[in-house]
């Protein structure tokens, strides 16, 4: 599948700050890509430098083969773009705020089906002042399709959202995959990300220090498990202080639970103990860190 987003080796420093420090990746067509990263980490100048509102100290942006640099103006009209907060004139209303935005594309998306397709139709009319913060982010969503882009690229698009309006636009988001277009997706909402995104790629002190798929990120994390065991007769406790690798071990009644980074390990030396002392495993439950607790993990490694 060809690329809509080249990243290659980009760095932009801001005074004694390196924001961006070599990061590299790419989006492929029919493809969702998470930007994940603390705050501070670089995700705001990585979508910045991609959009064109700054231009990266090295390094080289290319967005459906265009040099996104040295051609900024023709790059912009193949991508669309939503920041976590927009301001516009509190006086424009939201279907002149679309007419304007779309006069400055080649092709456009009707204004009517884009204020049907983000729910302004009862607000097409009123001041932007007017409008919750919700609203707001609709329109600002509506403002991001209004080129019909082939490359997405949305900051923290949920916030301010209310259920219904989530859902709305993560369907847009799948139907944009779908059609082949590209979507770059930075969050803070782990869950979200697992669920829309086909691959994350993680940015920390301005470097990539993880790519993969979200499963791939979990089952390949050194992040520990949680095993939960019902045992019949219970266990006291302090008897599994003899097995290697453990921590955090509690006890409730007949369940017992502890972490480990390696569980095969675990329960190899718990096994034979539970036999000399003829308690049976009921019931056992290994649960792997969360995608939150993975990213976590990563952001505090350094």
């Amino acid at each position: 599948m060809s690329a809509k987003l080249n990243v290659r080796n980009i760095r932009k420093r801001y005074g004694a700050v390196q924001a961006l420090n070599g990061v590299s990746f790419h989006i492929d067509a029919g493809e969702i890509l998470g930007l994940l990263g603390a705050n501070g980490a670089g995700k705001t100048t990585a979508v910045e430098s991609i959009a064109g509102l700054c231009e990266p100290d090295s390094g080289t942006v290319e967005v459906c083969g265009i040099d996104a640099c040295r051609h900024p103006n023709e790059a912009k009209q193949r991508m669309g773009l939503a920041l976590s907060a927009t301001s516009l004139q509190d006086k424009i209303t939201p279907r002149e705020a679309i007419e304007n935005f779309g006069s400055f594309y080649r092709h456009r998306v009707r204004t009517e089906a884009l204020l049907e397709r983000f729910d302004l139709n009862g607000k097409a009319d009123q001041p932007f002042e007017t409008l919750s913060t919700g609203q707001r982010q609709r329109l600002a969503l509506a403002l991001a399709f209004v080129n019909e882009p082939e490359l997405l690229i949305l900051d923290e698009p949920s916030a301010g959202l209310d259920p219904d309006a989530r859902r709305n636009m993560q369907a847009s988001v799948r139907e944009m995959k779908e059609g082949g277009g590209a979507v770059l997706l930075t969050t803070h909402d782990m869950e979200e990300a697992r669920q829309l995104c086909d691959r994350l790629v993680v940015i920390h002190l301005g470097r990539v220090v993880a790519e993969g798929s979200p499963a791939s990120l979990i089952s390949g994390s050194r992040t520990t498990t949680t095993v939960s065991l019902r045992l019949t007769p219970s266990l006291d406790p302090q008897s599994l202080s003899s097995i290697d690798g453990i921590s955090a071990v509690e006890c409730n009644g007949a369940i017992v639970s502890f972490a480990t980074a390696d569980v095969n390990r675990a329960l190899a030396q718990l096994i034979p103990l539970l036999n000399s002392r003829a308690i049976a495993i009921t019931e056992l439950h290994a649960q792997k860190a969360t995608l939150e607790e993975v990213v976590s993990a990563l952001m505090n490694q350094n």
